[in-house]
């Protein structure tokens, strides 16, 4: 075994202690010093990083891209598309701003109103992350589906989520949908995307009863450059996000998050992801799910940075190559993947230039130690990871860049919030541990969850909201995660 993955040493500790990794950051930590930001942060402090909309009102879609279209950043590139069949797609924030306004006017069009849920069932494509900004502009409720889900995963979340509109694909809808539309008397509309590019005109006809996408943004964007746009002035208590648990366990439960979610989305991404305007941000985790949302769209948008997105599978040699061309600084993945990267060797990973690179971060099962001194040799870093959940929105716990890392365990929690370890009377061992926050600003105004280390299932508890939240959201089976 290699020093770098040896993880106990005798030198200046016990025999078989666990070594700690420290590496000085390639740049200074946004978060500084841990201790000193844990003593001073408040989330009425992150709240005054956003901008927020006059009379108190705040919309995500505001934060991520409104702002940042009327700023400096306008002709930056906000998303940037790769796909090994299609030529590399790029959407400015001036772009994006123009094409998820006009998603809105098509919504208002055929009469969607605030609160109401739209759907996407799509491979990562300009037309997915319009729809999810778009429909936040409109004032409704982004409920993303995973696009390998089959027919019966797709039918119960939609019902759950009485959703109203789902924005797909021909072969998605004919295989996934069709079968079982007679089912969902709640969705009313069907939009097309008939070609990978957001304003294609469709390249086969659109089938009876649906809407094509390109005719429908066509339209809307007609409307936009005639009478202009006013995003919808929602509270930052009302519902933007919906999520659903895997359901690996029985029924999927939803989990409803508030537009005031970004205040946390924002915050943990400068100080567990290290991120700031101009850099080349990577998240692999796909948009159907809580990471690809939280950390693929919102919480790098608020940054302004550039997103960068890859519709292909996983190819350990493809990977390295986009981390070296696109300049990725940092980069985002899973466990899973790390491990499917450290079975090709380091080899690879020394073949490409990978300077840019400022900070790797894990999120999703446990990462195992071996994956921390993995990193030291590929990428001349730690891996650093991240714990959260379907319910927080946001990660909670994390080793912060530049803290000191013990392979296997995570020692910061989020500024601002408190957690708890419970032991196993028996034995000692630690069992479960539970985050908390008395203002977590990403489901309500109260919120905690409790995690089972071992390995079962999560659960959380939002302890202010569902009152209101099944008064202005009503969704027949879902409430707040339990």
């Amino acid at each position: 075994m290699s020093a770098a993955f040896d993880l106990t040493t005798s030198t200046g500790s016990e025999p078989g202690a666990r070594r700690t990794v420290e590496r000085t950051p390639k740049r200074t930590p946004l978060i500084g010093d841990y201790e000193e930001r844990r003593r001073t942060f408040t989330w009425n402090e992150a709240r005054h990083w956003v901008d927020g909309l006059p009379g108190g009102c705040l919309n995500i879609a505001h934060e991520d891209v409104d702002r940042h279209a009327d700023g400096g950043l306008a002709d930056q590139v906000a998303l940037r598309f790769l796909d090994r069949t299609h030529p590399t797609q790029e959407l400015t924030y001036a772009k994006l701003r123009e094409l998820t306004d006009a998603f809105a006017i098509a919504l208002r069009t055929v009469g969607v109103s605030p609160g109401e849920r739209v759907s996407t069932l799509l491979n990562r494509s300009p037309a997915l992350y319009v729809t999810a900004l778009g429909s936040i502009k409109n004032g409704s409720v982004y409920c993303p589906l995973f696009p390998a889900f089959g027919p019966e995963p797709v039918r119960e979340r939609l019902a759950l989520g009485s959703v109203r509109v789902l924005v797909t694909d021909p072969e998605a809808y004919q295989r996934k949908v069709a079968p079982i539309r007679d089912s969902l008397p709640d969705l009313e509309f069907v939009l097309i995307v008939d070609d990978r590019s957001e304003t294609a005109a469709p390249a086969t006809p659109v089938p009876e009863g649906m809407l094509s996408w390109s005719e429908t943004m066509s339209a809307a964007t007609s409307v936009l450059h005639r009478d202009g746009f006013t995003i919808a002035a929602t509270r930052p208590q009302d519902p933007a996000l919906l999520h659903f648990t895997s359901g690996t366990t029985g029924r999927p439960k939803g989990a409803v998050h508030v537009h005031e979610a970004v205040v946390a989305h924002h915050a943990t991404t400068r100080f567990a992801l290290d991120l700031r305007p101009g850099d080349i941000f990577w998240c692999t985790a796909d948009p159907g799910w809580v990471t690809g949302t939280s950390y693929g769209i919102i919480g790098p948008l608020t940054c302004g940075a550039t997103v960068v997105t890859d519709a292909a599978d996983f190819d350990a040699r493809r990977w390295y190559g986009i981390l070296e061309q696109e300049r990725v600084a940092v980069f985002y993945t899973a466990p899973t993947a790390l491990r499917m990267l450290m079975r090709k060797g380091v080899d690879l990973a020394r073949e490409h230039d990978l300077s840019a690179l400022k900070h790797v971060v894990s999120v999703g099962e446990p990462l195992n130690p071996e994956a921390v001194f993995w990193g030291l040799e590929a990428f001349n870093m730690p891996v650093h990871d991240t714990w959260w959940q379907t319910e927080t929105g946001a990660i909670m716990i994390s080793n912060y860049p530049g803290m000191p890392i013990r392979p296997g365990s995570m020692d910061g929690r989020c500024p601002a919030s408190r957690s708890r370890c419970w032991k196993e009377a028996r034995t000692g061992e630690p069992t479960s541990s539970k985050a908390k926050s008395g203002s977590w600003p990403s489901p309500g105004s109260t919120a905690s969850w409790r995690c089972d280390l071992a390995g079962r299932r999560c659960s959380g508890h939002i302890s202010t909201t569902p009152a209101g939240m099944r008064r202005r959201l009503p969704m027949g089976g879902i409430s707040p995660a339990t």
